[in-house]
């Protein structure tokens, strides 16, 4: 189960601040349970990364980064502390372990796709 506070902080600052490339890619990873989305560190051995570093990786202020997209992206594009942040804690703590906490943030991810879509259409509508 996903507390308040982390969907609270995906959606007010990961969510705002990820591309659509750096979505569509952790989503792809949380669906296949791929090896290359790690927990407890940033990156392993490249290209193996966390949920930020994956997101850095396709970010165009932070792309051209290796190791450090993930918290060069945490910390200056979504402003947040890494050693504090609720996504970062909890990913650390489940991630890829926890089918259910994965499944609830693959549909949250899911839904902000969809919802990015929809805004795409009535724009271009």
């Amino acid at each position: 189960m996903l507390t308040g506070e982390f969907v609270r902080e995906l959606r007010t600052s990961w969510l705002p601040n990820v591309s659509d490339a750096g979505l569509n890619r952790v989503i792809e990873l949380l669906e296949k349970g791929s090896p290359l989305l790690v927990h407890g560190r940033f990156t392993g051995v490249l290209p193996m990364g966390c949920l930020a570093s994956h997101i850095g990786w396709h970010h165009p202020d932070v792309a051209h980064r290796t190791g450090d997209a993930g918290i060069l992206w945490l910390t200056r594009i979504a402003r947040l502390n890494p050693a504090t942040s609720h996504v970062i804690r909890s990913w650390d703590c489940l991630g890829p372990r926890d089918w259910a906490f994965r499944n609830e943030l693959t549909e949250l991810l899911r839904d902000e796709r969809t919802a990015r879509e929809h805004r795409e259409c009535l724009l271009a509508g």
